[in-house]
C-alpha cells in the first residue's frame, strides 16, 4: 500500500493489475481492504489496473477533526427527512477520488463504487464528466429519499443497537451485516475479515461524519438524467439496506444505462456472482469505445 497528497488530503491506496484504470470506491464506513480480494483478482485478471482506496475519514486516509454528528440526529435526520449539516459532501469525496487519479498521472479511469462509493462514482461522473471512462453503481441509489430507503426493520434495528465501542465493535458489525447481506453470508468469513478491518483502523467517527455527508447531498437525479458516460447499475434483490428501487431509480435516470439485478444479492457482493459481474462491467467498459487513458 501507498499514499499521496490529494484535493489537500493523504489518501491511502493499493494497485493491482495492469491495463485499463479501474478505480473502486468503497462504501460508508468501508476501507480498501473490505473489497474482496477474490473479486479484485478477477479484475486485474481480466486486464485491469484496479485502484483502490480509502475514503477520507476512514482507514489510513486523512481523518477530519470536525464533531461528528451523533446517532439520534442522524437518525431524525433519515427518518423524518430533516436537513443535515455536514463537514464535507459527496462532491468533496469525489474530488478526492479525482486527486487520487491526479496523483497517479491518470486523466481518465473507468469507476466503479458501491453503496456510498456509488453515490460518490455518480458525483464524479457529474462533476468530473471527462475523468470517468464508465460508470458501475453498485447496490446504491439517487440520492432521493423517496427510492431506496432501508427497511423499517434494518432502521428498527440501527436505533436500538448501542454505539459501538472498540470491545464491541466487531461483533455488533456481524450482526448488522449477517441482517442486509444475501444468503451467501458466511459469518466466519466476515468476523475473520471484519477483525483485520479493525486491526488496521477503527474511526467511528468518520463514518458517522461519511453518513452525514450523505444525507446533505440531496437528490441527483435530474443531474443524473444529463450523463453521457456507459453506465451500469448493479443491484441485489434481496438488500433490505439500500432497497431495490435505489438501483431501479439510478437506471432510469442515467440516459442508455443498463440494469442488472441478482436474486440472491443483498447489501453485499456474493461470491456466487463475482463473475457475472466483472463480465458486465468489462461490456459496460466496451461500450465507451476506447480504453481509458494514463
Amino acid at each position: 500500500m501507498a499514499s499521496v497528497q490529494a484535493n489537500g488530503i493523504t489518501i491511502e491506496y493499493e494497485e493491482q493489475g495492469s491495463g485499463d484504470p479501474l478505480l473502486l470506491v468503497m462504501g460508508l464506513g468501508g476501507q480498501l481492504v473490505d473489497w474482496p480480494q477474490p473479486f479484485v483478482d478477477r479484475l486485474a485478471d481480466d486486464g485491469f489496473r484496479v485502484i483502490r482506496f480509502d475514503n477520507r475519514d476512514i482507514g489510513l486516509s486523512s481523518a477530519l477533526n470536525d464533531p461528528p454528528p451523533t446517532r439520534a440526529q442522524l437518525l431524525k435526520a433519515v427518518a423524518f427527512r430533516r436537513p443535515m449539516r455536514a463537514a464535507y459532501r459527496l462532491h468533496d469525496m469525489a474530488a478526492d477520488a479525482m486527486g487520487l487519479l491526479d496523483a497517479l498521472d491518470i486523466d481518465r479511469a473507468h469507476v466503479v463504487g458501491m453503496s456510498m462509493g456509488g453515490m460518490i462514482a455518480q458525483q464524479a461522473a457529474i462533476s468530473f464528466p471527462h475523468r470517468v471512462g464508465s460508470l458501475v453503481s453498485v447496490m446504491s441509489s439517487t440520492g432521493s429519499r423517496r427510492v431506496g430507503q432501508p427497511t423499517p426493520k434494518v432502521m428498527r434495528a440501527s436505533m436500538r443497537r448501542p454505539e459501538p465501542t472498540a470491545e464491541t465493535a466487531v461483533e455488533q458489525s456481524l450482526e448488522f451485516f449477517a441482517g442486509i447481506c444475501g444468503p451467501t453470508f458466511d459469518p466466519a468469513e466476515f468476523r475473520e475479515l471484519a477483525l483485520a478491518s479493525f486491526r488496521r483502523s477503527y474511526r467511528p467517527e468518520g463514518t458517522a461524519r461519511q453518513l452525514a455527508a450523505i444525507i446533505a447531498s440531496g437528490d441527483r437525479t435530474g443531474q443524473l438524467r444529463e450523463l453521457d458516460v456507459p453506465t451500469l447499475v448493479i443491484h441485489g434483490l434481496v438488500d433490505t439496506l439500500v432497497r431495490p428501487s435505489g438501483g431501479v431509480a439510478t437506471a432510469k435516470a442515467v440516459p442508455g444505462s443498463r440494469l442488472l439485478m441478482f436474486n440472491d444479492m443483498g447489501h453485499d457482493l456474493p461470491h456466487t456472482r463475482h463473475g457475472e459481474m466483472v463480465t458486465a462491467i468489462r461490456s459496460n467498459v466496451a461500450r465507451a469505445g476506447v480504453s481509458a487513458a494514463v
